[in-house]
């Protein structure tokens, strides 16, 4: 059960998942643990995110093993929480640029067209001994569609100069200056940011690792 003493951990060094989870007033701690994300040749776009995500719960709890929980944790962790997000056009995965030049052309390429995003979040923990089986609490892929506007070539290259894209795949940022190009979203609007809150929130009153919510776990 999430609570103060013992919160969920987030495997992930992205800003934007720890502010949802902050917004959702949930208990939570973080402890990333990079891996290798390129895509296998003729790999598609939810095998691959199935199969990213999966090893980063794995990656993350090796290192909480071998660390120990952080500092804010001292009965230990729920549960961990492993995301990944991409963007995808025509079946094609739209990774983050490598720099602005980059930015421009991923860009160029969405707007004034709607492309896919997907999130896929896991709650769990390797079940123990050596065989790598794995205990999911819950597993979901969400779905968001978004559209952008169809900008001009001075207002894509002007945003992708601001650099707010560079850490983002699509090379926007929706809850930023990016904003300004997003003309419609359906479906959930966190997911584009990085982590479906509803779904979340839902998945792990359903798992039992929240009772009530909002409840005691929550801290606001």
């Amino acid at each position: 059960m999430i609570k103060q003493t013992c919160p969920l951990l987030l495997g992930s060094a992205s800003p934007r998942r720890s502010e949802i989870l902050s917004s959702l007033g949930l208990p939570f701690v973080v402890l990333p643990s990079p891996i290798v994300e390129d895509v296998e040749p003729g790999e598609r776009p939810l095998a691959y995110l199935e199969r990213i995500a999966l090893a980063k719960l794995r990656a993350v709890w090796s290192r909480l093993e071998r660390e120990g929980p952080p500092p804010g944790a001292p009965g230990g962790v729920a549960a961990v929480l492993v995301a990944d997000t991409i963007v995808v056009v025509e079946e094609s995965i739209v990774g983050k640029p490598v720099d602005i030049a980059d930015a421009r052309a991923t860009l160029a390429r969405l707007v004034g067209r709607r492309h896919t995003v997907f999130t896929r979040y896991l709650v769990g923990r390797p079940a123990r001994g050596s065989d790598g089986t794995t205990d999911i609490f819950a597993a979901r892929t969400v779905q968001t569609f978004v559209k952008l506007r169809n900008a001009t070539p001075a207002e894509v290259s002007a945003y992708a100069d601001t650099g707010e894209g560079l850490d983002k795949a699509g090379a926007y940022a929706a809850q930023g200056i990016g904003a300004f190009l997003v003309e419609g979203v359906e479906g959930s609007y966190s997911n584009v940011v990085g982590l479906p809150a509803c779904e979340l929130i839902t998945d792990l009153r359903q798992s039992g690792l929240l009772d009530v919510f909002p409840g005691a776990a929550v801290e606001l």
